[in-house]
């Protein structure tokens, strides 16, 4: 077996937006259920979804015979758990919470072996290898790394442009929901002030030639990010796509209104 290609950076500087599914219901045959609906990449988030390493890797295997790339977003920066990850077979990781420079330097030695960086190597125990059944695992596999870093208040957008500029880093997610809560406005995502400071972003990292990233459920807000060039936009939610559906069946027999929606939301 060859060493799987990373599409996901492959395309990452096309110029053509990649669209996304935010997945947090936790569960493999729901991410499969995701990835046959056809985007290009999916995000399972061990950040505020109730995964842990066993449930990840149920997923990774669910997904794997589709095209949707799956991008895991871990709950912390943690060289060891990032090893984990990598080892269950993820090739893109979006890490939260990056407010420096300093912070994403490390985050790209955690991503790669030395004596690039410090992933442990343990490839014989390693679905990423199969169990050391990919010729040459161990010379190719920082080859196909992605690292994606997440920008969610006032520090880390400060820093910006550092961020950018630091080699390895391949793409900069803008968290809306969490920068607006830094600028004051929490839940309003939509407020001019943080579109504003949004859209500068998307701006600066393209400028730094990194892939620009962001998450809204709202389409008016999506499709404008894609207008401004952002390389990788996730348009939903399944949590909240299902809850949204299961209301509004069930209002249509009960005869009572279906559940009210918020402009401007992130999810």
């Amino acid at each position: 077996m060859d060493l799987p290609t990373n599409t996901f950076k492959q395309r990452l500087t096309s110029g053509e937006a990649q669209i996304g599914l935010w997945v947090g219901l936790a569960n493999p045959y729901c991410a499969e259920l995701a990835a046959n609906a056809g985007f290009d990449w999916l995000l399972l988030d061990g950040e505020h979804a109730p995964n842990d390493l066993q449930s990840l890797l149920g997923q990774l295997q669910a997904v794997a015979p589709y095209v949707s790339h799956p991008i895991i977003r871990p709950p912390i920066g943690d060289a060891v758990l990032i090893k984990q990850l990598l080892d269950l077979g993820a090739q893109t990781l979006l890490v939260p919470m990056v407010d420096s420079a300093e912070q994403a330097e490390h985050l790209v030695k955690a991503m790669h072996y030395p004596p690039k960086g410090i992933r442990g190597v343990g490839s014989a125990l390693a679905r990423a290898s199969r169990w050391n059944t990919i010729p040459g695992y161990l010379g190719h596999a920082d080859e196909q790394m992605c690292l994606l870093v997440q920008i969610e208040n006032l520090d880390g957008l400060a820093n910006l442009d550092a961020i950018a500029a630091v080699e390895g880093v391949d793409g900069v997610f803008i968290g809306p929901a969490d920068l607006s809560a830094s600028m004051g406005h929490r839940g309003n995502p939509g407020h001019p002030d943080v579109q504003v400071a949004i859209e500068d972003a998307i701006a600066r990292i393209r400028k730094a030639g990194k892939g620009a990233g962001i998450l809204s459920a709202d389409q008016t807000l999506a499709r404008r990010y894609i207008e401004l060039g952002a390389a990788f936009v996730a348009v939903g939610v399944d949590t909240t796509i299902l809850m949204r559906g299961l209301q509004s069946l069930a209002a249509a027999f009960k005869d009572a209104p279906a559940p009210a929606t918020s402009g401007g939301g992130v999810y």
